[in-house]
């Protein structure tokens, strides 16, 4: 939710339902409700935060950039 005054902190979100509908939701047909949560949060915590290249991560999956960052930060 935007914080009043600052439209630009519900972008992320809006981006990534966008991106869950498009990619998964708008491809299929439920047949139950416990289906659909099933799949969806298959898709995210497997797929788009494991595998799924981000382009604003510099083209890495979210678990990568984050194993990154930390050996970034152990090292220094």
């Amino acid at each position: 939710m935007s914080r009043r005054g600052n439209c630009y902190d519900n972008a992320p979100m809006e981006s990534f339902w966008g991106t869950l509908k498009n990619e998964l939701v708008h491809h299929r047909r439920y047949e139950t409700r416990a289906e659909a949560i099933r799949e969806i949060s298959e898709y995210i915590d497997i797929f788009y935060n494991r595998y799924r290249r981000h382009s604003r991560l510099g083209y890495l999956s979210p678990a990568v950039f984050t194993q990154q960052f930390y050996a970034k930060r152990l090292a220094a």
